[in-house]
């Protein structure tokens, strides 16, 4: 059996790339290191608010303490909610796809409308948009209606014209 020399050049060559690729290693872990301890630091000394950013062993406890709230059983409930609605979407977008491919005629009613929907933002096809548009005078319960339509909103559009400032009158603001 025939061994493969390598000279005494290559393998100071080998051992040099391979001396960079552990201090490359080394230093990017002690960058992380240093950052979670100047972080942890920070934390404690209330130098930065410790409720908006946190701090490394408050996240470590978070996420070491996950699994006491039934967290696996939401996440699963999730996953199985998420691969439902995309095969019920898929599987109706595919039979719709082939009705439209067979039917020369409904293809060419159904067009500008399907030209319509799609130039529609998607979030604007929300059958229930109870989060959209939500602050301390709109309605919680528009159920599919615009939230343009609330009468909160028009009275917001009210107060932009009653307090506008008027145009120029000879130069000046009125």
């Amino acid at each position: 059996m025939n061994k493969t020399l390598v000279s005494k050049e290559r393998k100071q060559y080998l051992k040099r790339q391979k001396c960079k690729k552990y201090m490359i290693w080394f230093t990017q872990v002690a960058i992380l290191v240093l950052f979670l301890a100047i972080w942890e630091n920070l934390a404690n000394k209330k130098i930065i608010d410790s409720f908006i950013m946190s701090s490394p062993s408050r996240i470590w406890n978070t996420f070491m303490n996950l699994n006491s709230n039934d967290l696996m059983m939401h996440i699963g409930v999730t996953v199985y909610e998420t691969a439902i609605g995309f095969l019920l979407g898929t599987g109706l977008g595919i039979i719709i796809a082939i009705i439209l491919w067979w039917s020369d005629f409904l293809s060419k009613v159904a067009e500008p409308y399907l030209v319509v929907l799609n130039s529609l933002p998607k979030v604007a096809l929300r059958s229930y948009n109870n989060y959209m548009g939500r602050s301390r005078n709109t309605s919680n319960y528009s159920h599919g209606s615009s939230n343009f339509f609330n009468c909160n909103n028009i009275r917001k559009l009210k107060w932009i014209f009653k307090n506008r400032q008027r145009s120029y009158k000879n130069g000046k603001n009125i």
